[in-house]
């Protein structure tokens, strides 16, 4: 399956799903993420950031772009948009959105997460905003379809020890919420998430 082929199918999976929702806790704020996705050198690959250890929330985590969603912004995937703006260059006008995954929570943190997935140009001139983003964290689709599952591991965070889903690309750890969204996206991908 050539990479169009790929993100077609991954767009006509995501219209067939119904993302799970979570309603909105008073002891929880809202945030939304953009998982971004491009082709490259006949791949599919996904983009993450590695958060700066200035950020007040999961401190040099592996996550995507996202954030708080504010009392100004007119829906979640606005919110998505402009964070990812904010972090990494990325323009709004830029993504085509494909649709949503499941929202998850962020236990540590106290966040209901809205993930939308997007394609992206590339190559595409990021500007990383320092105070929020360590680096920018490019990994194939072929190697979360390969390790879908994940893994189980026992992470150690803020003083903290924390056993969770995880994957492990190139000495980088995705774990918590971030993985968590990209095994309900494995199961989108494949054909194992729940639809209408």
């Amino acid at each position: 399956m050539n990479t169009s082929d790929c993100i077609r199918l991954i767009n006509e999976r995501l219209k067939l799903t119904k993302p799970a929702s979570i309603p909105k806790l008073d002891s929880y704020k809202e945030a939304s993420v953009l998982i971004p996705m491009f082709e490259k050198d006949g791949k599919v690959y996904f983009l993450f950031t590695k958060r700066s250890n200035n950020v007040e929330h999961h401190k040099g985590q592996i996550s995507f772009p996202g954030g708080r969603i504010d009392s100004t912004d007119p829906s979640p995937e606005y919110a998505a948009l402009r964070e990812a703006q904010e972090e990494i260059g990325l323009k709004a006008e830029d993504v085509k959105l494909l649709g949503k995954l499941d929202d998850t929570i962020t236990y540590a943190s106290g966040y209901i997460v809205h993930p939308f997935v997007g394609v992206i140009p590339y190559p595409y001139e990021f500007k990383i905003n320092d105070a929020e983003v360590d680096r920018i964290i490019f990994i194939p689709l072929d190697f979360f379809l390969q390790n879908g599952t994940g893994t189980f591991k026992s992470i150690y965070h803020d003083g903290k020890v924390y056993n969770s889903l995880a994957y492990e690309y190139n000495g980088d750890i995705i774990w918590g919420a971030t993985a968590r969204m990209v095994k309900n996206l494995v199961e989108v991908i494949s054909g194992r998430s729940s639809v209408w």
